[in-house]
């Protein structure tokens, strides 16, 4: 079921489905997002997405996913491939620049659904890439 429901949410990333997403968490995710604050639960998990979605268009390839031996815990190290569509605050002005990063996320468990999600990429590297 693990490894399944962390395919189901990298799928639905790929499709730009938030709505499946979503489906895959639990209503108390904590969300740490690559350097910024943790947000809790679906709603501002909606709001990061739709952000995204209007600053980005990103495709996840080269997908590996590892599960713990209990289905507790994952992990999945992935290639984003992106357009930046729309500047996003802090960051430079998009120009519809494309970028190709390393990017990995972190996972916890619970009820066949996710309760973490950790995602990590080197903001460094994808500021060079679009600047």
């Amino acid at each position: 079921m693990s490894r399944k429901t962390i395919e189901t949410y990298f799928s639905a990333f790929n499709g730009g489905d938030t709505d499946t997403m979503l489906d895959c968490l639990t209503d108390d995710v904590a969300h740490h997002v690559n350097e910024g604050n943790i947000r809790e639960g679906k709603a501002l998990f909606a709001d990061f997405c739709a952000h995204m979605s209007r600053c980005y268009r990103e495709e996840l390839t080269d997908m590996v996913i590892f599960i713990s031996e209990d289905g507790s815990r994952a992990a999945a190290e992935f290639i984003v491939n992106g357009t930046y569509l729309e500047t996003d605050e802090g960051l430079p002005e998009a120009k519809g620049q494309t970028y190709r990063l390393a990017a990995g996320s972190f996972f916890s468990l619970k009820g066949g659904k996710i309760s973490r999600v950790v995602t990590y990429y080197n903001l460094a590297d994808w500021t060079r890439q679009v600047s």
